[in-house]
């Protein structure tokens, strides 16, 4: 019979008069191997077979057969597959990124430079003299990145069964975890901490639009939307540029209340497309709220011009197996931010009078 075990091998030095003092004690590394035990039918004699390096007298080392490399700091980063795999987990959901603008950074900040005002022009004559005109009106927004981080754990047994697949396990839970706080903090995001979402901008009646806020229409009811004119009125409070690349951005339940709005004859008003509304996408984002008094259920607007998000490129992932023994703490780390841009290029309905 062949069974496997781990030996641990420390090396002393060779000089008889020689001491490991007490500091080199507490930093010794010890090198684990496998190797295979074979004994006799009748357990009288045991057989070791295995390759062992040569060590530096006085010197304790210490790896495993499954390691992805030490770092400085004593971490490990995750396999470049393994990365592909996250990044790739995170588009399919329901992330503002998707119909967004990304941009990938180097430092911690990103600055937009937003033009707020057009020039201005007159005509002029051959003899008349021409007159001053207005300039632009420049405003920088910037952009902070936030780092968003996940810590599953998996046992040191179950890392070291070669059945399992660590680096797909990784992508799934390391992935899942990063696209539901992402796709939250696009939407909702309060800025601390965490990137600012489109929702926590101000917000005014349309009517009455500034700068720095997100105009809105109001549906009507105080309760609920019960016609399609504010989403027709909604469509048309944006301007006509942004409209080429406007998409509705909702929640699953508030896209069935809408197709199912009916008019007198019983027939549905909204047609029967599946995927676009008033001729335009319907991007489905969960963690928008539902139908409810005062609640901004349903947004219009081109939100490659009006909703920035910012990330710092790569992934990282530190390996620690001493501070939950025995389980291995994966820790992952990426760091992203996201603020509206661009305050006309986003129009929302509210469900009020």
């Amino acid at each position: 019979m062949i069974e496997l075990h781990e030996v641990s091998i420390v090396t002393e030095p060779m000089q008889p008069e020689a001491r490991v003092t007490a500091q080199a004690a507490a930093a010794r590394h010890i090198y684990h191997y496998t190797i295979e035990q074979e004994a006799d039918m009748d357990g009288s004699r045991i057989y070791y077979t295995g390759h062992f390096p040569q060590f530096p007298a006085g010197v304790d080392l210490q790896t495993k057969a499954m390691s992805y490399g030490t770092g400085a700091d004593g971490g490990y980063l995750i396999a470049p597959q393994a990365a592909d795999g996250i990044a790739h987990v995170l588009r399919p959901v329901g992330s503002l990124r998707s119909v967004a603008r990304v941009v990938q950074v180097e430092s911690a900040v990103f600055d937009v430079i937003i033009d707020r005002g057009d020039l201005g022009v007159g005509w002029a004559t051959e003899t008349d003299p021409t007159p001053d005109t207005s300039t632009g009106t420049l405003q920088k927004i910037s952009i902070p990145v936030h780092e968003l981080a996940a810590m599953p754990k998996v046992s040191q047994r179950l890392l070291e069964d070669v059945a399992f697949d660590v680096e797909d396990w990784l992508a799934r839970r390391i992935g899942e975890r990063f696209a539901r706080a992402e796709a939250e903090a696009f939407i909702v995001g309060n800025g601390t901490g965490k990137p600012k979402g489109f929702l926590g901008s101000g917000k005014i009646a349309n009517a009455s639009w500034t700068w720095g806020n997100l105009g809105f229409i109001a549906s009507g009811d105080a309760a609920t939307i019960t016609t399609a004119d504010a989403l027709i009125d909604l469509v048309y409070a944006l301007d006509a540029p942004y409209r080429a690349g406007a998409v509705w951005v909702m929640n699953s339940a508030t896209a069935a209340a809408l197709r199912k709005l009916k008019d007198d004859n019983g027939r549905y008003v909204l047609g029967d497309d599946p995927v676009r509304l008033l001729g335009y996408s319907v991007f489905i984002a969960d963690d928008m709220p539902d139908i409810g008094a005062n609640e901004y259920p349903v947004a219009f607007g081109d939100f490659k011009a009006g909703y920035t998000v910012v990330e710092r490129p790569g992934l990282r992932i530190l390996r620690d197996d001493k501070s939950a023994k025995p389980n291995v703490l994966f820790y992952a780390t990426r760091r992203v931010g996201g603020a509206v841009t661009d305050f006309a290029a986003i129009k929302l309905l509210k469900v009020a009078v």
